[in-house]
């Protein structure tokens, strides 16, 4: 049974979504702000969250941790290098609903890093 698990698995395979929520998250600390599907944009930002909080260990390990996720290294850089997501506990990420795709009525939303 499925009681308790949490997370929506997006139609993908655990290698799939894993992979499609690194590019998610390397496109977000790249450009600042994306547009995409609501579930994608739940599953993606408390991955997000997380990895601006070891950043903010600013050691070692915690750059080793955030590059293995992250696929570009200039991004995980300038993710270090960014002070004004530590100026903060919690809550760098906001999600504005955007509308329907015109294709297939999805959900579209905006995921925006706040300054």
């Amino acid at each position: 049974m499925r009681h308790r698990k949490k997370g929506n698995r997006l139609g993908r395979f655990s290698a799939e979504r894993k992979a499609l929520l690194r590019s998610l998250v390397t496109a977000l600390f790249k450009h600042e702000s994306i547009i995409t599907t609501e579930a994608k944009a739940k599953e993606l930002v408390p991955l997000a969250e997380r990895l601006i909080s070891i950043a903010k260990k600013q050691d070692i390990n915690a750059i080793r941790r955030v590059s293995g996720i992250i696929y570009e290294k200039e991004v995980a850089s300038k993710l270090f290098s960014s002070s004004h997501l530590f100026s903060r506990e919690s809550g760098h990420i906001r999600i504005f609903k955007l509308g329907v795709r015109q294709g297939d009525g999805a959900p579209l939303v905006k995921v925006a890093l706040i300054k």
